[in-house]
């Protein structure tokens, strides 16, 4: 059959290879940018971006150095849009001493004196959208934030000056900020298009995340990996000094510590030790150190400005806890922020990993539609998808799952003092019940897997309530609450909440890397786009950790202010646990157990403190996603 004139013009149109604009290297074709341009070939070159802080106080403004490569085509007439990589990582990482976590009278410091080593070794490869996205038309940009790798300044943990310094990067791209090259030749970016996304994992995703709450012009896009949304909530939790799981001792001024890789550190003495004295690991109080620190407090910025969001993270992360994504994709909601949400079922892992080539595709559809304007379908997307199980997505309207509404468990003491007590499914009130207390002691030296292991018999350390077996699954979905009316006589502080699954079943244990590996993007000798496979681990264990939340006591009137605690006083307590999406299968248990210390996370104080807890004015709250019942209503089948 021979093709009329007209389709046959319309079929070429539509396969043609097409400029995304007139004067962009951008090519388009089935609403996706093309590989037209060689990686091996593009220009690189390191320039120096005057930024408008003097954080390391030498008089001087400070300049931070940036890696760029783009396709050697781009020129001021073929212009390039801008995936924009900022981190303190580019630098490496050197040793600094971590904090005592056992504490004899009161949280303390580790000394400190500033490093003398060498200029690093700053390796920018440790970016991989360039292998990726440089073929396609884009210029990627890796940039050292302050006091890392090639970059003047001193390292704050993402406060106001690391912000504003990478905010200048930004600038530069789209013309309003200065830089120089190695030689002191004014650099202009006249090849950029001034559209820039900023990227990342980590501690990246964060530093993108608070430049764009800077509301500056040119940003269109953030894509954030297990981003840390409010550090408070990373290195404390409701008034406790709590660690990322896998780091005890580690804090605010730690993680300036080893990234402080500048040259001349120094430079940067007066700069850490004022990070120690305002994060204030004594009380644990929420502190001006901690809000500047909070980027949920200025979402309404990225609304105004136009600038979307592109969210990432693990549901088992327990250095990026589930509660960093839960509190910006809140806060991203109430604003009405154009956003999107993946959740995987991995740790602290790279999406790349999780999903690769899914993954690829899908971040390629959101740059190309928010730099180069393709409609490549993002629109269209659901506002979640969800990995249920390894390898298993489900898309969603929303996130808690639609349905899920808090149901209340209460706990009531066991006749028999060998086992667990109970946990029972309970309305909103509990009128005319008989006082019950239980108590335990606190054994910082024991391991919180030792204490929750054995629900079949009672121990002097822990309090255990279980469910009786499920009739159905119930799946949980969003962020459970304790309510504890407790009494403390002792020296620590805490009180520690454990949500577990009772059953035996095969379970994730892992996230791992295979001896197999795959091909994401081009290669150069220093430079590979190539990477291990990494694939769930699975083994048949009797239970699992759902989620677990902390309180310090003496913040029991909010997470501000510290009050002593009045030793054999009780106090009405209410703290969330991380948030969380877990299916409780049919059979097993539900549990929670009562801890005061939690080994790598809290610190640890002198063992022995006496915690008595009212069991008829305690309960669990949990999000579950309720069964839809029909309604009455719908029609029967026309006959």
């Amino acid at each position: 059959m021979r093709l009329l004139p007209s389709l046959a013009l319309l079929i070429s149109l539509t396969a043609a290879v097409v400029p995304a604009r007139a004067d962009t290297l951008a090519v388009v074709r089935d609403g996706r940018t093309q590989p037209q341009y060689s990686y091996a070939d593009a220009i690189r070159e390191v320039v120096h971006v005057e930024t408008s802080v003097d954080s390391d106080g030498d008089g001087r403004r400070d300049r931070v150095a940036v890696f760029v490569t783009r396709p050697r085509q781009s020129d001021g007439a073929h212009k390039v849009a801008v995936i924009l990589e900022a981190s303190p990582y580019f630098g490496g990482l050197i040793e600094a001493p971590h904090h005592p976590t056992e504490i004899v009278d009161q949280p303390r410091l580790s000394p400190w004196t500033p490093p003398t080593h060498a200029k690093p070794v700053v390796d920018y490869a440790r970016s991989n959208y360039d292998n990726y996205f440089v073929a396609r038309g884009y210029a990627v940009v890796a940039a050292s934030s302050l006091g890392t790798g090639d970059s003047e300044g001193c390292p704050s943990l993402t406060g106001p000056d690391e912000i504003e310094a990478m905010k200048a990067v930004v600038d530069w791209l789209t013309g309003r900020a200065r830089a120089t090259y190695g030689d002191g030749r004014a650099a202009r970016a006249e090849w950029s298009t001034g559209a820039v996304a900023m990227v990342g994992n980590a501690y990246n995703a964060t530093l993108a995340l608070g430049v764009a709450q800077t509301g500056v012009g040119g940003l269109k896009t953030v894509v954030a990996n297990v981003v840390t949304s409010n550090w408070y909530d990373y290195y404390r939790a409701n008034g406790g000094v709590v660690e990322p799981d896998g780091f005890p001792g580690e804090d605010a001024d730690l993680h300036a510590k080893v990234v402080l890789t500048r040259a001349r550190p120094s430079q940067c003495a007066a700069a850490i030790a004022s990070i120690e004295q305002r994060m204030d690991r004594v009380s644990g109080d929420y502190n001006g150190f901690w809000a500047q620190r909070d980027f949920t407090r200025h979402i309404d910025r990225l609304r105004r400005h136009g600038i979307s969001v592109f969210q990432i993270a693990g549901l088992s992360d327990w250095n990026a806890r589930t509660s960093q994504f839960a509190q910006l994709w809140d806060a991203l909601g109430r604003h009405r922020v154009d956003r999107r949400l993946w959740l995987y079922q991995a740790g602290h892992a790279d999406i790349l990993n999780v999903r690769r080539q899914a993954w690829l595709d899908a971040v390629q559809a959101w740059l190309d539609h928010a730099l180069y304007g393709v409609d490549s379908g993002t629109q269209a997307w659901p506002q979640v998808q969800l990995e249920t199980a390894p390898g298993q997505w489900q898309p969603y309207p929303q996130w808690p799952r639609p349905g899920a509404r808090a149901a209340t468990w209460q706990l009531h003491a066991q006749a028999d003092a060998d086992s667990a007590h109970a946990l029972r499914r309970a309305p909103d009130h509990r009128s005319g019940a008989q006082a019950e207390e239980r108590a335990f002691v606190d054994a910082p030296s024991r391991k919180t897997a030792e204490l929750i292991a054995h629900p079949d018999r009672d121990d002097p350390n822990r309090l255990m309530f279980l469910s009786e077996p499920l009739a159905d699954d119930a799946q949980l979905s969003g962020t459970a609450q304790v309510s504890v009316q407790a009494a403390l006589d002792g020296p620590s502080p805490y009180l520690t909440a454990l949500l577990v699954d009772y059953g035996e079943d095969t379970r994730v244990t892992g996230f791992a890397a295979t001896a197999q590996t795959w091909c994401f993007g081009d290669s150069l000798p220093n430079n590979s786009g190539c990477r291990p496979i990494y694939a769930y681990t699975t083994a048949p264990t009797p239970y699992q950790v759902v989620t677990r939340g902390w309180i310090d006591v003496r913040n029991r009137h909010g997470r501000e202010r510290s009050e002593a605690i009045r030793a054999g006083e009780s106090y009405a307590l209410r703290w969330a646990l991380q948030p969380g999406d877990y299916r409780f299968k049919a059979g097993h248990r539900i549990g929670l157990v009562l801890l005061s210390s939690d080994p790598g996370y809290t610190l640890r104080y002198r063992p022995g403190t006496r915690v008595s807890v009212r069991l008829d004015a305690s309960s669990l709250s949990l999000p579950l996603v309720e069964p839809e019942v029909p309604s009455r209503s719908t029609p029967t089948a026309a006959r």
